[in-house]
């Protein structure tokens, strides 16, 4: 069932409980019953009674948004009928089709029209009250509907790429550069992407609760889509192999560069990244970077170096004869060159792993009597049945839709995931055979266009080498412009050095996806717009009050 049968159904069966649970109402208000059946019309003759704006019933049915409003909407609906007390407004918000069926087929219930000249002050306290709440509400909403169909807020956690997105870069993301993909669970809790919370509970993520209802789901679509992903594009996309959360567009977003589409063919060779044979081509905001060891007679000023290269990842490790050990995460080559002339420094070798050494991690897992091993696919290359790893990788050819792939033991690892997962077959390989859905096959006809997405800073990059290829559907959008930058706001597990806090204005306004060098900074933009935001409604009654002056 595709996207929109399967969401005019859920619309029609909330239609049908509205109606059921509300008819008699509509009838007290002077209206034929039938109406209380017909989508966003019952919301529109509510806010008209109600004397709220008619045009909010567009809001009613809308994913994420739509609950948020048909529990104002009903709170209207029985203040209508004098339900105004907590328990009423409660049981009108947790169970609002149950409760507004109690008081549609209770003997008593009239409408009570407000008349403002009989109002007790409590009552017009409470109605002041009242329109704060709305107030703030409308203000969720607005940004909720921002947040889902237009843009969203995106921190970077993580070095993975650096040095042209930056540990705590706050980006905006377009979440229509490459056509908007729709909300597949409409039901969730407003600006939180998976889990409401982390319980703490080691190594069991499955158990933090849950942000959106996941057996309310759509399927993926995607409208208007002009474009699609491009080689150099800084794409965010939600992680492909998130085993927590079955939704795709609620697993864990990440943010890396689009190095191959589909088609191409990835290849890297110690430590150098190669596409269709050739060359990768750097942009401007680019800065290749490579993991060094460095041996040093003596300690390394390490705060002192942060002011003049930046922020530089680093493991420190003193060695039995007095010396120090450095592993730098990433330095560019000119970095590089320049630790290298230091007059303490003994060695400096670029980190590259040998040739056909496969990288595989392993995980223990707790067993009634005892401690399995088994592999760790989220920290193993991909696929892990080849002699590959993050220097040494490929070639790699990147699954396109209607491509038809072979199937065999060998290459099985590397479409395994695409089949069962991506593209929701049933797959299964039982005696050397292979059968999906059903049928043994040796071939497969690729039903998306899938992506190489790799991080700036390929020696600190959890990327596509290990998790695979990324799937059209996961694609979110391309992130816009930097509104944010705070240096060391976000600690790093892996250098025994922290950046120290602060504000890197020079950054803050930015556009992420120019790929120019120099990018020009548009903070004093929105800074006009935060002042003529905030500061309209005093421009507005200065303006008047000089008005009043010259009349």
């Amino acid at each position: 069932m595709n996207y929109f049968l399967t969401y005019t159904v859920y619309v029609l069966i909330l239609s049908v409980l509205m109606g059921i649970s509300t008819w008699k109402l509509f009838k007290k208000l002077g209206y034929n019953p039938l109406f209380a059946f017909i989508p966003f019309y019952n919301y529109f003759l509510i806010l008209k009674e109600t004397k709220h704006p008619k045009w909010w019933a567009i809001l009613s049915y809308l994913p994420i948004v739509g609950p948020i409003m048909m529990s104002v909407f009903h709170l209207y609906l029985m203040k209508k009928f004098g339900k105004t007390l907590f328990k009423d407004k409660l049981l009108t918000v947790i169970l609002p089709f149950i409760y507004m069926a109690a008081v549609n087929y209770s003997k008593d219930a009239e409408v009570e029209d407000e008349n403002e000249l009989f109002l007790t002050d409590e009552e017009k306290s409470e109605k002041k009250k009242d329109s704060f709440i709305g107030s703030v509400t409308f203000a969720v909403v607005f940004a909720t509907i921002i947040h889902v169909f237009v843009t969203q807020p995106f921190g970077i956690p993580t070095g993975s790429m650096e040095r042209t997105l930056l540990v705590g870069d706050f980006l905006f993301v377009n979440k229509w550069s490459y056509g908007y993909r729709l909300p597949m669970r409409p039901l969730a809790i407003p600006f939180l992407q998976g889990t409401i919370m982390d319980t703490g509970e080691k190594g069991n993520p499955k158990d933090d609760p849950k942000s959106y209802v996941d057996a309310v789901k759509l399927p993926y679509e995607r409208i208007l889509q002009f474009n699609k992903p491009q080689r150099h594009d800084v794409v965010v996309f939600n992680y492909p192999q998130d085993s927590v959360h079955t939704a795709i567009d609620r697993k864990d977003p990440y943010v890396k560069r689009c190095v191959a589409v589909a088609g191409d063919t990835f290849e890297m060779r110690a430590g150098r990244l190669y596409v269709n044979g050739k060359p990768e081509t750097v942009l401007g905001d680019q800065e290749i970077q490579h993991a060094y060891t460095v041996n040093t007679g003596t300690q390394l000023d390490i705060p002192s170096m942060y002011n003049t290269y930046g922020f530089l990842p680093v493991r420190e490790m003193q060695n039995e004869k007095g010396g120090f050990t450095y592993i730098f995460q990433g330095l560019t080559d000119k970095t590089a060159k320049d630790i290298k002339a230091l007059p303490n420094i003994i060695s400096m070798e670029e980190n590259v792993y040998p040739k056909d050494s496969a990288t595989i991690s392993y995980k223990l897992n707790a067993d009634k009597t005892a401690y399995t091993k088994s592999i760790d696919t989220t920290q193993s290359i991909f696929p892990i049945n080849k002699p590959w790893n993050q220097d040494w990788y490929g070639p790699l050819k990147i699954p396109k839709k209607g491509d038809i792939v072979t199937i065999n033991q060998e290459t099985l690892p590397e479409y395994r995931w695409i089949i069962s997962e991506y593209e929701h077959n049933s797959l299964e390989n039982k005696n050397g055979k292979i059968f999906i859905n059903g049928k043994e096959t040796n071939q497969y006809t690729i039903k998306q266009d899938y992506y190489m997405m790799i991080g700036d800073n390929r020696d600190a990059s959890l990327d596509a080498r290990f998790f695979g290829f990324v799937p059209e559907e996961n694609i979110v959008g391309k992130p816009m412009f930097t509104w944010m930058s705070v240096q060391g706001v976000f600690s790093d597990a892996s250098s025994s050095y922290q950046a120290p806090k602060k504000i890197r204005w020079d950054r803050m306004f930015k556009a992420t996806n120019t790929g120019e060098a120099n990018k020009t900074s548009y903070w004093w933009i929105a800074a006009m717009i935060l002042i003529l935001f905030f500061g309209w409604e005093y421009f507005v009654k200065l303006f008047r009050k000089k008005k009043t002056e010259d009349d």
